[in-house]
């Protein structure tokens, strides 16, 4: 029996060599895999192509140009990508287009924002007509045009609050949310006011408005500031062209607001600041008054008859440095651009100081800072059809961040 026994056990010999032939075996599958791995992530796959060359540069400057002026460029860059493949907005149909409703007044003026987002939102990707798709729904109510037929105060007040009310009995979509997910858009003064017969459109929706003053109502994390942009530019953009900025500050207009009335008094006869309390004539000059932006370094932007003013957004047109003299303003994607990169932001009481103040920002700090509004002005434009980053895309990202604030 145990010579049998012997004659069918493995001899010790046969396996070592088993053993080291699998461990051989194991180490040569090992290398081959980590060897395949590696050259998978540095070369691309058959269904990846290499993206060109020009196209890694010219995402590379993109990246370098957003990060000087956004808070967070990245995150910024994510969001916007899932928007454009996302975001939808349902438009209410009702109303009739030659009276206040679907349509624009015009596209010009210092109104011209409201026109150009009622003719954007319709041009873009992000209508849907299934209100079943849609994150927010944007009710197509125009106070410019009511402004423009002569409708009183009074009576826009009034019709906005029967034409919302009209869509919440006829729709289920408002009581969901009650109005959290819808949005009004309205850049004239009065718009802000003409909502006000309607508490809940106050309260609860997005309101966006070119007068965005945290002091009578406006709420920065539901509400979104529209900039005020007068077009169509009379010159073209400025930049890149700061040896010709000879002047250092620069302001001319009606005395409409105490933080003007104290500007002109109080620096009128300056020798280093160009500040006139009203408007250039243009008896002494075409275009006086626009081509002054090209000369000065920074453009003084006091509040008006309210916070804002399309100033400001001249001024960036212009390639002139803002200086923000206005209490109060929530800046347009303030939340998105970081103002202190390209802009100048002065609280009304230092008024006084507003020389000696311009004078302590170093040659080297006013390039820095005009590098980069150049870099920004693309954001503050409204083109028809709209283009990518321009001032309607920033408006809907605004928007989009908001519908993240909504719960059902």
């Amino acid at each position: 029996m145990s010579a049998v026994k012997t004659s069918q056990a493995l001899p010790l010999s046969a396996i070592c060599t088993l053993q080291s032939s699998l461990l051989t075996l194991a180490i040569f599958t090992l290398v081959s895999f980590t060897y395949l791995s590696l050259k998978s992530l540095s070369s691309p796959s058959l269904g990846s192509p290499t993206p060109p060359l020009q196209e890694l540069v010219s995402s590379s400057d993109e990246k370098e140009e957003l990060t000087d002026v956004f808070h967070t460029p990245e995150v910024f860059r994510l969001n916007y990508a899932e928007m454009e493949k996302k975001f939808k907005v349902y438009i209410y149909p009702d109303g009739d287009p030659n009276t206040f409703y679907q349509t624009p007044r015009k596209l010009t003026g210092k109104y011209a924002s409201e026109g150009y987002f009622f003719q954007n939102i319709r041009e873009s990707i992000f209508v849907t007509d299934d209100p079943d798709q849609a994150h927010l729904f944007f009710i197509p109510i125009s106070c410019h045009k009511m402004r423009g037929k002569g409708t009183s105060y009074e009576n826009m007040t009034i019709i906005v609050q029967n034409y919302v009310e009209s869509l919440i009995a006829k729709y289920p979509h408002w009581n969901r949310t009650l109005g959290a997910d819808h949005f009004f858009v309205t850049c004239h003064d009065v718009g802000v006011r003409a909502t006000e017969g309607l508490p809940l459109l106050v309260k609860n929706s997005i309101r966006a408005v070119c007068s965005p003053s945290y002091n009578v109502g406006f709420i920065p994390h539901k509400d979104v500031a529209l900039p005020q942009v007068l077009q169509p530019f009379a010159l073209p953009a400025g930049g890149n062209d700061i040896e010709n900025r000879t002047t250092l500050g620069f302001w001319a207009g009606h005395r409409n607001s105490k933080i003007r009335v104290i500007l002109a008094r109080v620096w009128e006869n300056d020798t280093e600041l160009v500040v006139k309390s009203n408007r250039i004539s243009r008896a002494t000059g075409e275009l006086v008054y626009q081509k002054q932006f090209y000369k000065t370094k920074f453009c003084i932007c006091p509040g008006g008859s309210q916070v804002n003013s399309a100033r400001i957004t001249d001024s960036i047109h212009y390639g002139c440095v803002p200086v923000i003299l206005s209490d109060y303003y929530y800046l347009p994607f303030n939340d998105i651009l970081d103002w202190k990169k390209f802009s100048v932001i002065v609280r009304e009481k230092d008024v006084y100081q507003l020389k000696q103040i311009l004078k302590n920002i170093t040659q080297e700090e006013f390039v820095a800072l005009h590098n980069n509004l150049v870099k920004i002005q693309k954001h503050f434009q409204w083109n028809t059809p709209p283009i990518k980053y321009d001032a309607f895309h920033m408006v809907m990202y605004d928007l989009w961040l908001r519908h993240y604030l909504i719960k059902y």
